[in-house]
């Protein structure tokens, strides 16, 4: 059985008003990862990734990379000890 994750990223850049949030749910969910992606007041989007380790892995990745209209800068990733939501979200 894959080892199970949580990280809590921020990725910064140009990450807000380019549709971040709704492609990071849409790739989370195609890669069967839980969480939330919320905007941050600093112009961060704050992405909350649980599940396979693999799975939680790639999504990192592609946050390095985000939407077309995304200009990402970093991404700080640290283990998230909160709880573990059951789908994916964006607030």
């Amino acid at each position: 059985m894959p080892a199970k994750v949580a990280r809590r990223c921020v990725v910064r850049g140009r990450v807000q008003g380019v549709w971040f949030r709704a492609s990071a749910r849409r790739e989370a969910e195609r890669l069967g990862v839980t969480g939330q992606a919320s905007n941050l007041a600093d112009g961060t989007v704050e992405v909350i990734a649980c599940g396979d380790e693999a799975a939680v892995a790639a999504l990192i990745e592609w946050l390095g990379r985000g939407p077309p209209r995304a200009e990402v800068t970093g991404v700080e990733v640290t283990d998230h000890a909160g709880p573990v939501p059951p789908d994916f979200t964006c607030r």
